[in-house]
């Protein structure tokens, strides 16, 4: 295997390659480092990161630095910048390095060497290290030394190396500190070096007697040298410093707007703008009234557009914070000022109608915040100028295609749907202004208003009939060319008709979708708009562009998945047809869906691959699939009511037996059977949702509400047959109060409450057990199937990806081998980890912690069978490791004191930054052995051979 073959495969795609593999991949690159050749050894230091990226665990990643320490050692120069780029580049690792000392000292030689350059490159190496050697007192030496080098870019690596020990070293700070302060205050520094040795002191926030030194260096600084350069990187340095040590922003605040209030120079306003905003977002809340007011003030006086559009950023941060209500408080006690007469409304309010479209976005943020947060009473009038300013804006960007007028749609649509989730009574005008505007508007700006207006209907239902009329006739004249934004529009218009129309469309209506996709639609929008229809319940329409799509893909598994698609989308059209009081009808609905559905879980397991298992989708499916089969039988047993009704004497035995379910007869230990079968189903779907981590919030709610629906039938049938009496409903009460955020969750909602105030009412007037309580079971079960099930996102796409990779040592030479262990000794079970992501990390929720769970099984017993203690034949250990950089390790103690062989398991699960534990897994096992320690097993030989030997005469003394 050559350099050429290790690059390779180091570039593949793939995680879970065996050890052997990363090894030799580590062999071909130390061939490489060994040659001869100076391009070879390059390019085996440089793949060096994709190897720590494929296999990220410490054993190999150590062997590798200390082979790129040996290169540092001795290659020249420009090897040396290599090894240092890569060290960079793999910062992440670097805690991973096993041999700290060893890897340090090879570096560390060659800050010896006469070679300025090769001093240079040590000291940003041992800068890159600063994590991991933060203490290491010949560093700092080294790097205080340096300081005072004649050779500039030596100076300049050792401020890059004070600077990053700096921020890891509390005593290195203290220490360097005042040398710093001498070097930037002394006359013969040059101002370029100064300009590189302040930006140091941001670091300088390990405790306040340090801060405060530092700020008071700073602002000698900035009185001292009023060069813009200087000023530029001094406040800069001072918001950093101010950023850090928190109690001091309040004092940076009045500094920064005195220099954009006082100073003529744009370059000085600018950066104080940029610095105001870094405060605005990292403490809202320190700002008081007055900052506010001051900056309105500037920003309304500024004449330039480019400032004013800085400040409009920072005041369009504060405003959607605790800043906003903070500045229309009423702190002196007297008549607070009316909103429309502040400062901050006449800003924004003149901003709206600004030519350049940067200030206008900003001034509807601004406006549209300030109507959500100010008291009812104040805001009529606010209200209708915000509404005019973002339709004005709306109306000047939707025919313009650039990139900046797109931008500012998407803010002001943004802000538009945020002030109408608020103050709903403004929706209708909203509507119609938009759909007029749609007839008019370019094909991008198209888009957007789209999801605008889906996200306006989703939110209030009530307007989607009066959007459907002008979406569809849009649709017809919709698309004349297969263009990217024209295949968009397809489907974003497409989108809000399923919105709009409730997932029941009409015949009209897909006629119109299907003639418009057969003339220009590609394969792909096709697909997007049968998932958008599958995720609105229009199952009916969807299951027609599956069937069209299964022949037009490459692969049988596409194939296989799109004509599962299909049949989940049959089967679901078959429980559409339900209707009220139809219990036949609704039993042979279910039979046609589950047959139906078992297709699509034969077609769906067929389209699963090793790297894509598909293992949410066929659980989802499978849980349906039982939830419709328990469905079914409770219908069932309602009926059996009438085939085989109590006996005539069921009073006497509930009597005689004290179990008054008998006076239900047959039919209440089928309840029974049913109550149990939906609680199980309620705990499938609760494990269903622990292990989903990475799925977005609406798929975790549908599967909450399909849990709740388990958890609903369970209590009818406990309230009105098993246990009428000891029920409550008071924890249900505040169903219908809940917050919507879909179509779907609010029609379920809505059966909820219903089925409740019905089972409420019945269960006080009547006994169990007669037709009225079996009807009303079977009602809510047909309620329940009316619905249309929503396919969430997560079903189709995978937005955030993490797995967990474990390493446990001691490991077997072969997997089959187990690790041999003596009784009497205890084993140490070391296991690592690494947290390996997708493209898009911390999407909907970060990892917080991991939680290790370690339990050990006795599989089979060799030693003498004796009673033994129960605490000693299992181990069950819990720890939970923060990961840090993506890689966490601990260490268990296990006792194995039973001779055999046992299982050992180490399951891994996450808790999120909520503190909600996910089973995610992996789930590793290891086998051990537990052999007689050679002590023991001599002393058992000699107990054996003198059993065997004839028995003494017994005397007096034999018993002692």
């Amino acid at each position: 295997m050559s350099l050429s073959t290790a690059r390779s495969f180091l570039s593949e795609a793939c995680y879970g390659e065996q050890e052997l593999d990363a090894n030799s991949a580590l062999m071909e690159l130390d061939k490489g480092l060994r040659s001869g050749k100076l391009g070879e050894q390059c390019e085996a230091v440089v793949l060096f990161p994709k190897l720590f990226q494929k296999y990220p665990f410490p054993i190999l990643i150590n062997s590798a630095f200390l082979k790129l320490a040996d290169i540092f050692r001795l290659g020249n120069n420009f090897l040396r910048l290599c090894v240092l780029k890569v060290t960079q580049q793999s910062e992440k690792h670097l805690e991973k390095i096993l041999n700290v000392d060893e890897f340090v000292k090879r570096v560390f030689s060659v800050i010896h060497s006469n070679d300025p350059v090769a001093r240079s490159i040590t000291l940003r190496m041992l800068g890159s290290l600063a994590s991991i050697i933060p203490e290491r007192k010949n560093a700092h030496h080294s790097i205080r030394q340096s300081l005072d080098s004649h050779d500039n870019v030596e100076v300049e690596a050792a401020i890059f190396a004070a600077a990053s020990f700096s921020a890891q070293s509390k005593d290195f700070a203290a220490g360097i500190c005042n040398k710093v302060s001498e070097m930037i205050q002394g006359l013969d520094t040059p101002v370029e070096l100064k300009l590189k040795l302040i930006p140091m002191l941001q670091h300088m926030h390990h405790d306040a007697s340090l801060a405060s030194s530092s700020r008071e260096l700073l602002q000698h600084l900035v009185n001292s040298y009023p060069s813009t350069p200087m000023v530029i990187v001094t406040l800069h340095t001072f918001t950093q410093l101010a950023a850090s040590s928190l109690v001091d922003i309040p004092k940076q605040l009045q500094l920064l707007l005195q220099y954009l209030k006082d100073d003529p120079r744009k370059a000085v306003k600018r950066l104080a703008i940029n610095d105001l905003k870094l405060l605005a977002k990292k403490a809202p809340h320190l700002w008081i009234r007055e900052n506010t007011q001051t900056l309105c003030e500037c920003a309304l006086n500024s004449p330039y557009n480019s400032l004013k559009l800085g400040m409009l950023a920072v005041l369009s941060t504060l405003s959607g914070t605790i800043a906003i209500k903070q500045y229309f408080s009423n702190i002196t006690g007297g008549s607070s000022v009316p909103p429309r007469l502040t400062d901050l409304v006449k800003l924004a309010q003149e901003c709206c109608y600004h030519s350049n479209l940067a200030v206008a976005a900003h001034g509807v943020i601004v406006l549209s915040n300030i109507a959500i947060s100010c008291p009812e009473k104040d805001i009529v009038q606010l209200e209708q100028d915000t509404v005019l300013g973002v339709e004005s804006l709306l109306m000047l960007c939707s025919q313009d295609s650039s990139s900046s007028a797109q931008a500012t749609l998407k803010t002001a649509l943004t802000s538009l749907v945020k002030l109408l989730k608020s103050r709903p009574h403004l929706s209708q005008s909203a509507v119609e202004f938009l759909l007029g505007q749609l007839h008019l508007s370019c094909d991008s700006s198209r888009v957007l208003m789209c999801h605008a207006l889906a996200a306006i209907a989703t939110h209030l239902p009530v307007l989607g009939d009066g959007m459907l009329g002008d979406l569809v006739d849009l649709y017809r004249v919709a698309s004349h060319s297969s263009t990217d934004k024209q295949q968009e529009l397809l489907v974003s218009l497409a989108t809000v008709i399923f919105v709009a129309s409730q997932s029941s469309l009409s015949a009209e209506v897909k006629t119109v979708i299907k003639q418009q996709l057969e003339n220009v639609a590609n394969g792909w929008t096709v697909y997007r708009i049968a998932r958008q229809a599958s995720r609105m319940g229009c199952h009916e329409f969807s299951s027609e562009l599956y069937q069209s799509l299964r022949t037009r893909v490459a692969s049988e598994h596409f194939y296989f998945w799109l004509n599962s698609l299909k049949e989940f989308s049959q089967a679901e059209q078959c429980l559409s047809h339900v209707e009220d009081g139809d219990y036949s009808g609704a039993m042979s609905a279910i039979a046609d869906a589950l047959r139906s559905y078992q297709k699509g879980i034969a077609s769906l397991t067929a389209a699963s691959t090793p790297l894509s298992p598909l293992t949410f989708q066929c659980e989802f499916i499978k849980l349906r699939i039982d939830t419709l089969q328990a469905l079914s039988q409770l219908i069932c047993t309602c009926n059996s009511l009438k085939t085989s009704p109590p006996p005539a004497i069921a009073t006497t035995i509930a009597l005689t037996s004290g179990n008054d379910l008998q006076r239900c007869g047959r039919i209440a230990m089928q309840m029974k059977v049913c109550m149990d079968e939906f609680r199980s189903l309620a705990a499938r779907y609760a494990d269903l949702h622990q292990s989903s981590f990475d799925a977005d919030y609406a798929t975790l709610r549908n599967v909450e509400l399909q849990q709740q629906s388990c958890l609903l039938v369970s209590h009818v049938i406990e309230a009105l047959i098993l246990d009428p009496q000891a029920t409550s409903f008071q924890e249900y009460g505040t169903l219908g109060s809940v917050q919507t955020e879909s179509e779907y969750e609010r029609r379920m909602m809505s059966v909820f409450s219903r089925v409740l105030e019905e089972v409420e009412c019945l269960a006080k007037k009547h006994p169990p057990v007669s037709c009225l309580h079996t009807g009303c079971l079977c009602d809510a079960v047909i309620a329940l199937l009316k619905v249309p099930l929503s396919f969430q996102r997560y079903f189709f796409q995978k937005l955030q990806s993490t797995s967990i990779k474990l390493a446990l040592s001691p490991s077997p030479r072969t997997p089959s081998e187990p690790i041999p262990v003596q009784n009497t000794q205890q084993l140490t079970l070391k296991v690592e980890g690494v947290v390996q992501h997708g493209s898009s990390p911390g999407l909907f929720r970060k990892i917080q912690s991991v939680c290790l769970n370690v339990t050990s099984v006795l599989q089979s017993k060799t030693g003498p069978d004796f009673k033994i203690p129960l605490d000693t034949k299992t181990n069950e250990i819990e720890q939970r490791v923060e990961p840090h950089n993506d890689y966490f390790s601990t260490q268990f103690l296990l006792n194995f004191s039973i001779l055999g062989t046992h299982t050992v398991t180490v399951e891994a699960s996450v808790v999120d930054e909520s503190g909600i534990e996910w089973k995610t897994g992996p789930k590793t096992t290891v086998s051990v052995k537990s052999l007689e320690d050679p002590y023991s097993q001599q002393l058992r030989h000699q107990l054996q051979q003198a059993g065997a030997q004839p028995a003494p005469q017994r005397s007096a003394y034999a018993r002692f």
